[in-house]
């Protein structure tokens, strides 16, 4: 027997949405409930409760507060943990994460929040900062001694702390703070974990001999200490092109060991030597790379740092290096000058991050690159939802023979809804698809696309609002469908209450 719906008629009646309904089908509700833009808030903190069946209702990037509140503070640890691994994490405050710590009751799951909330960089209340100082878990007090948002004074603290590994995070954290009697006191420290820390922090007063390296045989310490000039020039000539590799982003190389590893055998090592900041353009083109356009490709740090330089972006924009301009491009605002110059660059890869990062990226651009790209994971909104975009015009492109050109004669706010109709029949399936997304697609067309050959066409006809009530509760009663279905913004909210009522 159905559960009955108030307000709405007997065709949400005649079906059971609450628990009694069969498992996979409810499993399929959940989950479409979970991607529901329309759902509102409450749902979604209901939703919290079936978060196995439910996976994506923490996936969104702009949560609403209520339900970031919600999961910080949820009973189910693994509603805090999914909370701490997805994008809205970025936007937590420090409030939050405290929160978030502070309710780990054992050692090692605080410890594992508060690593996350050290790479947040968000930073914590100063009462829990307190509160983990004294933790007695000390694997949270060495976390602890290393995050940078760290009081001085907490950290000065710790370097008494009775752990030798928590001394010697804090030891190198706060070493540029300290005054000789405290460097001294700790470079006499009787753990051997604590004097290896000193001479870490030192580095730059006594560069890193080999017997050191040898004893710590951390190969990472190459690219971000000084070394011994012995040590430095034995491992130019290592057989791991691995470790040179490392070797090559050493800011305290000399230039004669850079120009030693500028003509290694391994393409790696002579690219890492490319992208060192101190080199002329001139010496940069010297250093023989072959970057391969198709492959993934990473920003150079130092770059970035510079992205409010304006200067230094005209001058690196012009660079003959690849992956230079690249990084200029993922600027959030630039030049105009430099801006004409990337959206003009042969490389497609250029022009993508400028569309995807700056602000300042011109029309024409996106829209080029629209024709050949639709979004990533970390900007699923560009080049489309760039605010540069082009919005008026594009009737123009109603007959273009491009269907991603063609498609976009529907955001015309003279489009009409015969042209709604005419794209429902296109040839192709992502125009298809685009006109299943749009609201003024006549019932009757939603209904003919539930039966389109391509998935993605049906399970977005299955999402308009236009949907007939009978055809949408049928949607919801098939397994296929259901999960499409229960992301439709016109369904009830009375039934996403019943869909997520845990008990009878």
């Amino acid at each position: 027997m159905g559960t009955y719906v108030r307000g709405f008629d007997d065709r949400w009646s005649d079906r059971d949405w609450g628990p009694q309904a069969a498992p996979r089908l409810r499993q399929a509700w959940l989950q479409g409930l979970s991607l529901n833009t329309a759902a509102p808030d409450r749902i979604r903190i209901r939703l919290l409760d079936h978060l196995d069946l439910a996976p994506y209702v923490l996936a969104r990037r702009d949560l609403p507060p209520a339900v970031v509140d919600a999961a910080v503070d949820h009973p189910d640890r693994r509603v805090r943990a999914r909370l701490t691994e997805v994008p809205a994490s970025l936007g937590l405050s420090a409030d939050q994460w405290s929160r978030l710590v502070l309710g780990e009751a054992g050692g090692a799951r605080r410890h594992l929040f508060l690593e996350a909330a050290a790479l947040s960089g968000r930073g914590l209340t100063p009462q829990a900062y307190e509160t983990l100082a004294a933790d007695p878990f000390g694997p949270v007090r060495e976390e602890l001694a290393w995050m940078a948002t760290l009081p001085l004074p907490l950290r000065l603290t710790l370097l008494a702390d009775p752990l030798p590994r928590v001394r010697a995070a804090a030891c190198q954290a706060a070493w540029g703070d300290l005054d000789d009697g405290t460097r001294a006191r700790l470079a006499a420290d009787p753990a051997p974990v604590v004097r290896t820390a000193v001479t870490l922090a030192r580095h730059e007063e006594a560069p890193l001999t080999a017997e050191f390296f040898e004893a710590v045989g951390d190969r990472h310490l190459l690219g971000s200490h000084r070394l011994d000039p012995d040590l430095a020039l034995r491992l130019c000539a290592d057989p791991d092109p691995r470790l040179r590799r490392i070797l090559a982003g050493n800011p305290y190389l000399s230039p004669d060991l850079v120009d030693v590893l500028a003509a290694d055998p391994a393409d790696d090592v002579r690219l890492a030597v490319s992208v060192r900041p101190e080199l002329t353009e001139e010496r940069r083109t010297a250093v023989p790379v072959d970057i391969d356009p198709r492959t993934m490709r990473r920003t150079v740090g130092w770059v970035e740092a510079l992205h409010e330089d304006e200067e230094a972006m005209r001058r690196l924009a012009a660079s003959a290096h690849l992956l230079l301009r690249s990084s200029v491009a993922t600027a959030r605002r630039l030049p105009p000058d430099v801006v004409e110059r990337l959206a003009r660059d042969e490389d497609r890869v250029v022009r993508l991050f400028l569309a995807e990062r700056c602000d300042d990226a011109p029309a024409d651009m996106l829209l080029e690159v629209w024709q050949w790209w639709n979004g990533s994971y970390s900007t699923p909104d560009r080049p489309y939802g760039h605010p540069n975009f082009p919005r008026r015009d594009l009737l123009r492109h109603a007959d273009d023979p491009h269907p991603r050109l063609r498609q976009l004669a529907l955001d015309d706010p003279d489009s009409t809804p015969d042209l709604v109709e005419r794209f429902s029949a296109d040839a192709d399936a992502e125009v298809r698809l685009r006109a299943a997304t749009d609201p003024r697609l006549s019932p009757d067309s939603v209904v003919r696309l539930l039966d389109d050959p391509d998935t993605g066409v049906r399970a977005t006809a299955a999402r308009n609002p236009r949907v007939p009530v009978a055809v949408l509760v049928a949607l919801l009663g098939e397994q296929e469908t259901a999960a499409a279905a229960a992301r439709n913004p016109a369904l009830p909210v009375a039934v996403m209450e019943r869909m997520t009522v845990t008990g009878p």
